[in-house]
């Protein structure tokens, strides 16, 4: 026992003498922010060793405590320090603050907790679990985690889908593929998908939680869909063949047909076109206006063709149409030069950090002329073009320095080896050092996950309003997540894009509107899960009015790329009041835009009703949009209905915001309901000046019982 205390005694003096108090404190991280306005001089790898230095004991201790620098979100750079340290460090000159590095939990889906939708979040598992999703996509990959079906029972009883070419399980109930194009197909005929697009929209919609999951220890965490206990079918519509990839309309009509036959409740259908066709023969809108009929809401992507005008497709309103937004997760990899500046670029880089410096060669010159041969092998090379990244990755390129702004607006780049996709200012920099420096050299490090704080903002590539064929009508309704999402993925699809790619992996990080789709879908689920008895237009009504009002200065095309706002799960379960657009509405709509014998077409109806017609404008939408004439004064009227859905005694008053120079008027002001289900009329008269061609004007009417807001958009444009 003696000899133990003397050994304890020993060890105590030991540490108490040999490491003074302030050192046994443990290093943690610590962010600095540095003077933006000295940011030339501050915003490099070697000045801010230079800063650490001035703390810490000598450069081999500052460059071991330096984590990472900073100049495009932020200038400044982390570090790990002890708490002197950092004291220390606060009070240096340039340094703006020093502050410690917050914890994040790793999530993959990290849109769904983005969105409010928590592991934790209230569920009816009984109910969610007897819901049934169709996707209308590649196909799915079957025996993925994502896609178990621990815990569940049977197939609903209402279910009459079958499995083709497939094993179904409890959780993928229904699998069927249809193809009759012209083309031979590039793969076997059957719902495998070996694109890997329709296993990540599937997923995102209804996967069961995966822990672990990551796309090659990228965005490490707990993958899941918005409604786990939901049921999956899946219709193979997209196909490859020996001449690309194609989705014929035909057979897009034929499985929305067996779907509703089959007994979905909801359809996500991440499909569109480059052009926009009128309801008549757009197979899409006619499909989703069956479905509709049969009480199936279809939610569709907005498209990947923005930022022009006129580019969003599933226009048609009985669509939920859903724009992409970005989420506050950004993965970001990092260039650090040889004379210390570092660069940071929206980068999936798996490939773990280079181990030395390399050699930078410049790719093309100035004129366009490809400079890579056989002497650009085990070089970093500077590119620009896809032509050129091929070239690099044929000759044996160590890494490859990307000028991707052009190519990658809004989302990560995604490479087959080592990869730093940076703007064309950075690149531009980049260039300059590689030209006026003798031995060029450069260090590409792997992506890591860093907080963005200005999310949400809508994608450059979403499609963006006016709908050509319906301008009255504001386009997308929504957006949802669709920037950098990670879900289940085929195996049978190569892990990148490019040619002659062996890599393969459970889980992949896209982005697209065919992204933001299964999100909107999940969450009307989940809305449905709570309230199966509402009708597609009322949950629709719902997602929109409830949505996040989104910023015209960060997204200048304003309601033409996000609609009502970004999506809210949680706040649509109780929306208060809704507008519930009818048959009817729609039939009454499509009776002033197309001949009768169309609309029975669309309808599916022998005998159409086509003395009450009414405009675009006139139908009870849950937003309110016109074209107006240019350098003409305007009045608009939008009369609207609204159903309780809240509370049966309540009292809404309405409340509107608009621009000075327009006048919007609610006629009655009060609306005074004695039961639910209640419905009442009003009308908005909106009125201005004159409007300059490819004018916009943004307001919008609230109604409130002091519990619950019922926002609806005004937009009014030349």
């Amino acid at each position: 026992m003696a000899s133990t205390c003397l050994l304890l005694l020993l060890t105590f003096f030991f540490f108490f003498f040999v490491f003074p108090a302030d050192a046994e404190s443990p290093r943690q991280v610590y962010i600095v922010y540095t003077d933006g306005v000295s940011a030339g001089k501050y915003a490099t790898s070697s000045a801010h060793l230079e800063i650490l230095e001035q703390v810490l004991e000598d450069s081999n201790e500052a460059s071991e405590s330096h984590i990472y620098s900073y100049n495009e979100i932020f200038t400044g750079f982390a570090a790990r320090l002890t708490n002197a340290e950092k004291q220390k460090l606060a009070s240096a000159q340039n340094v703006v603050a020093v502050l410690p590095g917050r914890k994040f939990q790793l999530q993959t889906t990290r849109s769904w907790d983005f969105l409010g939708l928590s592991t934790t979040v209230k569920r009816i598992s009984q109910v969610e679990s007897n819901l049934i999703v169709g996707v209308l996509d590649s196909g799915i990959w079957p025996g993925l985690e994502s896609f178990r079906d621990d815990g569940l029972g049977p197939p609903p009883k209402k279910w009459k889908g079958v499995c083709h070419n497939i094993t179904c399980n409890n959780k993928i109930i229904g699998g069927r593929s249809y193809y009759t194009g012209d083309q031979p197909l590039a793969e076997e005929r059957s719902v495998i998908d070996t694109d890997g697009h329709g296993t990540h929209t599937a997923s995102t919609v209804a996967g069961m939680e995966v822990g672990n999951a990551s796309f090659f220890g990228l965005a490490e965490g707990t993958a899941r869909g918005g409604v786990p206990s939901a049921r999956i079918a899946a219709y193979k519509v997209c196909w490859k063949t020996i001449a690309g990839a194609t989705c014929e309309e035909q057979d897009l009509l034929a499985a929305f047909e067996d779907a509703i036959k089959d007994g979905v409740d909801m359809l996500s259908v991440s499909i569109g076109s480059n052009e926009t066709k009128e309801y008549p023969i757009d197979g899409l809108a006619v499909g989703s206006f069956r479905a509709m009929k049969k009480g199936i809401l279809t939610s569709a992507a907005a498209g990947n063709y923005g930022p022009h005008p006129s580019t969003v497709t599933n226009g048609a309103p009985w669509i939920l149409t859903v724009g992409a937004s970005s989420m506050d997760r950004k993965l970001l990899a990092k260039l650090e030069l040889g004379n210390g500046q570092t660069f940071m670029g929206d980068s999936i880089n798996f490939f773990p950090t280079q181990r030395s410096f390399y050699t930078i060669q410049l790719g093309e010159d100035d004129n366009k002329k490809i400079l890579i041969n056989n002497s650009t092998k085990r070089k970093n090379v500077v590119l620009k073009s896809i032509k050129s990244v091929l070239l690099a990755i044929k000759v044996g390129a160590r890494g490859v320095i990307w000028d991707a702004e052009e190519v990658f607006v809004n989302q990560a780049c995604q490479l087959p080896l080592p990869g730093a996709c940076l703007n064309t200012s950075a690149i531009n920099k980049v260039k300059k050092y590689v030209i006026k420096t003798k031995n060029p050299v450069g260090k590409i490090y792997k992506s890591i996950s860093v907080h963005d704080p200005t999310a949400p903002l809508v994608a450059s590539f979403s499609g963006r309003g006016p709908v050509k064929v319906t301008p009255n009508i504001l386009k997308p309704d929504i957006t949802a997540p669709g920037v950098d999402i990670l879900a289940a993925y085929s195996l049978k699809a190569p892990s990148t894009d490019f040619p002659d790619e062996k890599r393969h992996a459970p889980f992949k990080i896209i982005s697209g509107t065919s992204m933001a789709c299964p999100h909107a879908t999940g969450a009307a689920l989940y809305v449905k899960t709570f309230h199966p008895s509402w009708s597609p237009s009322v949950i629709k009504s719902a997602l929109m009015t409830t949505a996040t009002p989104m910023s015209a200065k960060e997204n200048p095309d304003a309601e033409f790329s996000y609609g009502s706002g970004h999506i809210n799960p949680l706040k649509a379960l109780n929306p208060g009041l809704v507008y519930n657009t009818t048959e009817i509405d729609y039939v009454n709509f499509l009776c002033s835009e197309l001949p009768t014998k169309v609309v029975k077409l669309i309808s599916g109806d022998d005998v159409v009703n086509c003395s009450n017609s009414i405009n675009a404008y006139e139908m009870n939408y849950p937003t309110m949009s016109a074209n107006v004439e240019p350098k003409k004064p305007f009045t608009v009227k939008f009369p609207r209905r609204v159903t309780n859905l809240g509370q049966p005694n309540s009292v809404y008053k309405a409340t509107v915001q608009s621009p000075s120079g327009v006048r919007v008027s609610v006629n009655p002001e009060v609306l005074a309901f004695k039961s639910l289900e209640q419905e009442l009329k009003f009308q908005v008269r909106v009125s201005g000046g004159k409007l300059e061609a490819g004018e916009k004007v943004s307001a919008s009417l609230v109604w409130s019982d002091g519990k619950q807001s019922v926002r609806s958009p005004i937009f009014i444009y030349a």
